[in-house]
């Protein structure tokens, strides 16, 4: 029988020279060499005034590696970085074996604020000076993420009010409930867990009654109100493809020569249009004049294109019709994979039905139109105006034909309501070739555009991707606007710092 050397699990005392423990060309290499020859702290030195009298502090460069070097391997907890520090030998290599607390590297990230954004652009210089920005076009996007608040807590004043007063309900009765009791024996069973749930509904509504009390409504630039989260009021509701979620859209602008980010910045709203014109600016100190601008359909509006024309900027912003206009996606409904879920209703609900649109319907020059099932439809004649311009035409049909017509269920909102069908039909915009949306339209649409336009998912996704699978930021973890973009910045400085680390910088 063979035989083998003995295996030792216990616990070792191991030699170690921690400037050893550092390799060449990797991340940790790169990032102790950028942030100890290359950067300049001197404004977080400046927030330090204990040359005289308290406590040693924790170097913020010493502190900059270690959160750095934890989101690079999707490390997010304070907790868990303190860990790190106690027992990676990298960790305890890169920070001179310096050991803070979960408290002092927590606070560090929550107060960095505008100063790493300085940090962010020094690195950016330094990727300028290798080469890795090709500046031939900057790839715009978003990804939306979840935040550190319950979308429970959020609603208008009203609806937060209400709310309120449910929990108070809620209170009572499990207080009512307990009074009840038959017996002393019975009172005594699960009172302590009873008034501890008292005890927070109770706690919870007059949380809620003094958020109400020291916020005005947030309104929109309509006037009208908008949702607020009692626990972080910065944030917003957001439809995902995966549901609604309560957070934040993190956006960034990246070069397509080595997907370096070259802007960065949080969106407190689910809607984009508002944050093109913003990471145009941000990006601009790295572009040239030629540098295209690529973005979806998300950041598409008149007023965005037409501010991109009058300064002259080349860019390419999707519209929702571009992919049903390009020939290459006729047929793409053919051959997508239906989920047999997807029309799928809860129990005791019924299918919605797909009603007759507008695009069913029939028109002529007379003022008249045929209805799927052979009726028609007159209208007066008279041409009316939206609020945005639109012209358009409005169609009736009569109440007797629809009582008896057999698709009266697929035609109208109410079947059993005896008004008969109407119909409305817009009148085409002229097309203006010096309108910002048709040229738009003529410039994506060519081919040139098309093949241009094709390296944004290129260019963006993999970051994305990067960031929220690789360093498993699938979460932001602090709350408010600030605090939110300090982080987003930080696992953008993470990913650029990587490109360096690649591209063979200081090896």
């Amino acid at each position: 029988m063979a035989r083998y050397k003995p295996q030792e699990r216990h616990a070792v005392l191991v030699a170690v020279v921690l400037s050893e423990q550092i390799e060449p060309g990797s991340f940790a290499f790169a990032l102790d060499h950028l942030v100890d020859h290359e950067l300049d702290f001197s404004a977080l030195d400046a927030k330090f005034n204990n040359d005289e009298v308290g406590a040693s502090a924790y170097d913020p460069r010493v502190m900059f590696k270690i959160v750095l070097l934890a989101y690079s391997q999707g490390i997010v907890s304070s907790r868990c970085i303190e860990r790190a520090c106690q027992r990676n030998v990298q960790f305890m290599a890169i920070s001179g074996d310096s050991q803070p607390s979960h408290a002092h590297i927590a606070k560090f990230v929550s107060t960095l604020g505008e100063e790493v954004k300085a940090l962010f652009a020094q690195v950016l210089l330094i990727c300028d000076a290798q080469g890795l920005i090709g500046r031939e076009l900057f790839a715009i996007d978003g990804v939306k993420l979840p935040g550190n608040a319950s979308k429970e807590r959020s609603g208008t004043h009203a609806e937060l009010l209400h709310r309120a007063r449910r929990l108070d309900k809620a209170a009572e009765k499990i207080m009512r409930l307990h009074q009840s009791q038959d017996t002393a024996a019975q009172q005594a069973h699960g009172q302590a867990k009873r008034e501890a749930r008292i005890e927070a509904l109770r706690k919870e509504a007059a949380r809620t009654r003094e958020f109400l009390a020291t916020n005005a409504p947030r309104l929109n630039r309509k006037g009208q109100e908008l949702k607020t989260n009692v626990t972080d009021p910065d944030s917003a509701k957001m439809a995902t493809g995966k549901g609604v979620i309560q957070g934040y859209a993190a956006q960034a602008a990246v070069d397509s020569a080595h997907q370096v980010i070259v802007a960065a910045d949080i969106s407190t709203s689910g809607s984009e249009q508002a944050m093109l014109l913003p990471m145009v600016e941000q990006a601009a100190a790295y572009g040239k004049a030629h540098t295209l601008i690529a973005a979806d359909a998300g950041y598409h509006s008149q007023s965005n294109l037409s501010q991109l024309q009058q300064r002259g900027i080349p860019a390419l912003v999707a519209d929702n019709q571009m992919r049903q206009r390009d020939e290459r996606f006729r047929d793409r409904d053919r051959y997508k994979t239906k989920d047999p879920l997807a029309q799928k209703m809860p129990t005791g609900q019924d299918k919605a039905i797909q009603r007759f649109g507008p695009k069913d319907f029939e028109f002529h020059g007379d003022n008249t139109c045929t209805c799927p099932a052979g009726h028609k439809l007159t209208s007066f004649g008279t041409w009316y105006t939206t609020a945005s311009g639109l012209r358009y035409q409005l169609y009736e049909a009569r109440d007797r034909d629809c009582q008896v017509c057999p698709l009266r269920t697929q035609c109208l909102k109410t079947p059993h309501n005896a008004r008969g069908r109407q119909v409305t039909r817009f009148q085409p915009k002229a097309d203006d070739p010096h309108d910002p949306i048709e040229r738009m339209k003529r410039a994506i649409d060519s081919q040139r555009g098309r093949h241009l336009y094709s390296q944004r998912i290129s260019t963006v996704e993999p970051v994305f991707a990067n960031i929220r699978h690789n360093k498993r930021l699938n979460r932001l973890h602090l709350r408010g606007r600030a605090k939110v973009n300090t982080q987003w910045h930080l696992y953008c400085l993470v990913h650029n710092i990587e490109k360096l680390a690649n591209s063979g910088w200081r090896q």
